[in-house]
């Protein structure tokens, strides 16, 4: 008989269905009660299953995960990447189901070892998930995209980020739609009082540390910041004879940036290496420090006498600091297995493909004594990096140009990552991008300006220098991810002790 009742194409068709509710809980979808209907429906369909089954039914979980969450990338690689509708449609298929793997390598351990163990199927579902979620952050240099956590910015949940950062969150969601299926498959009275409490001290826990003020304001005089969004044309950006209609564009621009004591343009502002764009940028910088006003802007940099070129920001004006980028995008900043792949195709050859990796523990930026945390587009979605950048910092800056995307979910699920940051930090970010969306965003997570997308804009705004610090930024996510290791850890001698000698 079929497991469950189902069969097989069926258990395929909801085990698919499972990962793409996950999406529906992320911007701009923004329905958070689908991560959690997913994570009680994936239950379900690894409750009984063999650890064989288990790794095809995690395969097409992950499938149905990344396949809606991260298909985004075929825009990237079909519209400027200038791979046929073909090839753009196989390289994104491929990409997806190779993410999906790790899924089929969760599933499989929790069926094999975390399912049988005491509160494995309530709490240890959970630890495993968010173990998987740091691994994905690491593995062959990360992909810390949809963790579950991050449609749960706007929720009760929310009050756990500044203390246990997004994996924390994660573990939650992950916990609460374990105990919705176990209330479900055991409806008595003393297993459904053990699941509602668990759930309530999730989430009025959530509630209350939502009341607490990790941090103060330093001051009552807050920062003026502008953002700068020139919605210059993916296509265009890197031509030579468009070069001086970009010059020109920022030139005007700059009056409007004037009496604000930061300013931020966006990632690879201007499409030249910062040393061959001082004759624009020297006297742009004087402007600026006659103001008492800091550029902070996106360039790239080639260090003199050097092959190696970076993708940077560099703080001008009243500010000092360069910082380069420390995690690279694979195939948009850097191609792996450069040797055998370049030239292949017209993807693997995209202008700016080969930059090198800035070193680890490098300074803050500086503007005008304001300490400045940099993250350049993709380094925002790792908690750890950010958490070591924030643990110093005033004021935390990301810079972008989601114009790769166009107009899918990417951009807007980028952003809401970058709302998560300032929640664990406790940190005003000051968000500036190409096209969209810009935004200036408090030590809440909360929006304050944002920008349109795909127009010409200028934020002008206040950004407060925050007091005091989070758990979450003093020690980054180890903690939860050891807890996680502790806690399955701590269910496996159980199980081999007090659970085994009890049957």
């Amino acid at each position: 008989m079929p497991e469950h009742g189902l069969r097989p194409a069926w258990v395929a068709l909801l085990t698919l269905l499972a990962g793409g509710l996950v999406t529906l809980s992320f911007a701009p979808f923004n329905l958070w009660p689908a991560g959690i209907a997913s994570c009680a429906l994936y239950c379900y369909l690894l409750s009984t299953c063999t650890p064989r089954q288990a790794l095809w039914r995690g395969w097409l979980f992950g499938l149905g995960l990344f396949g809606s969450g991260v298909s985004w990338v075929y825009v990237s690689i079909h519209v400027y990447g200038y791979a046929s509708v073909p090839l753009a449609a196989l390289l994104t298929v491929l990409f997806c189901a190779g993410l999906a793997l790790l899924h089929s390598l969760f599933a499989w351990c929790y069926a094999r070892w975390v399912r049988p163990l005491p509160g494995g199927m309530l709490a240890g579902f959970g630890a495993l998930w968010v173990l998987f979620e740091g691994l994905r952050s690491w593995l062959l240099t990360g992909f810390p995209w949809l963790y579950l956590g991050y449609g749960h910015i706007d929720t009760w949940l929310a009050g756990w980020a500044p203390a246990v950062g997004v994996y924390g969150l994660s573990f939650a969601v992950a916990v609460s739609g374990s105990c919705l299926f176990l209330a479900w498959r055991n409806p008595k009275p003393a297993g459904l009082l053990t699941y509602l409490t668990v759930v309530a001290i999730l989430w009025l826990g959530g509630r209350t540390l939502g009341t607490v003020e990790w941090v103060v304001p330093a001051t009552e005089q807050p920062l003026r910041v502008a953002l700068y969004q020139p919605n210059i044309p993916q296509a265009l950006k890197w031509q030579r004879d468009y070069y001086p209609r970009i010059l020109e564009q920022y030139s005007s621009a700059i009056v409007a940036q004037a009496d604000h004591d930061i300013v931020v343009w966006p990632e690879s502002a201007l499409p030249r290496f910062y040393q061959q764009a001082r004759d624009y940028l020297d006297p742009v910088a004087a402007g600026f420090a006659s103001r008492n006003s800091t550029l902070i802007t996106g360039i790239p940099w080639r260090e003199p006498g050097s092959k190696d070129y970076f993708n940077s920001i560099v703080a001008l004006g009243a500010g000092s600091g360069v910082y380069h980028k420390q995690r690279l995008v694979p195939f948009g900043e850097y191609v792996p297995l450069e040797h055998w792949l370049r030239g292949l195709i017209a993807f693997f050859d995209m202008p700016m493909s080969s930059f090198s990796a800035g070193p680890p523990g490098q300074s803050l930026l500086l503007a005008d004594g304001v300490r400045v945390a940099p993250f350049i587009c993709y380094e925002i979605v790792y908690p750890g990096l950010v958490a070591r950048g924030a643990r110093n910092a005033d004021v935390l800056v990301t810079i972008s140009n989601d114009s790769w995307f166009g107009a899918s979910i990417g951009p807007l699920q980028h952003l809401q990552m970058a709302r998560m940051r300032a929640l664990e930090s406790g940190r005003y970010l000051l968000r500036g991008t190409n096209n969209g969306v810009s935004a200036i965003i408090d030590h809440q997570g909360r929006i304050l300006q944002r920008s349109p997308q795909f127009e010409e804009a200028l934020l002008s705004g206040e950004a407060h220098i925050m007091l005091g610090s989070t758990p979450a930024a003093i020690y980054g996510p180890r903690p939860v991810l050891g807890g996680c290791v502790l806690l399955l850890l701590l269910m496996l001698v159980v199980y081999h002790t007090v659970w085994r000698e009890r049957d």
